[in-house]
């Protein structure tokens, strides 16, 4: 998938600010932490630092939703940064995503703790994991 490709994707299910841009998408896979993987409806991406991840976004074509798409992606992401040697992963989520939210815990995931009004006045959880 392209960084073209995976902003259109992008901007199907996200609003406003946090759409990533194609230049935003070039310049996180340029970098050698950084984590990708890939299904034909969606992605995650994510960079492991030392012992820990972060998964910094994940998209599912909407007509793919709710069929184990974001949960094999969420699998992968974990299964690669656990291969890197990451045994902790972080994300921020927004707390008034049920589904997103419905799904990490689904797959794991546990809050950690609150970032007051980051998506422009919409709290963010901090979730964390082990791999």
């Amino acid at each position: 998938m392209t960084p073209a490709e995976m902003a259109a994707l992008h901007a199907s299910a996200f609003d406003g600010a946090a759409r990533w841009s194609e230049a935003a998408f070039a310049a996180t896979l340029s970098a050698p932490e950084t984590i990708v993987v890939t299904s034909p409806a969606g992605f995650a991406i994510g960079r492991v630092t030392l012992d820990e991840a972060e998964l910094l976004t994940l998209v599912v074509a909407p007509e793919h939703r709710r069929r184990g798409e974001g949960r094999a992606l969420v699998s992968a992401f974990a299964a690669t940064a656990r291969d890197r040697g990451a045994g902790t992963g972080f994300l921020e989520v927004a707390a008034d995503n049920a589904a997103a939210r419905a799904l990490y815990a689904r797959t794991g995931w546990r809050e950690a703790g609150r970032r007051r009004g980051y998506y422009g006045g919409t709290d963010a959880l901090i979730l964390v994991t082990s791999f």
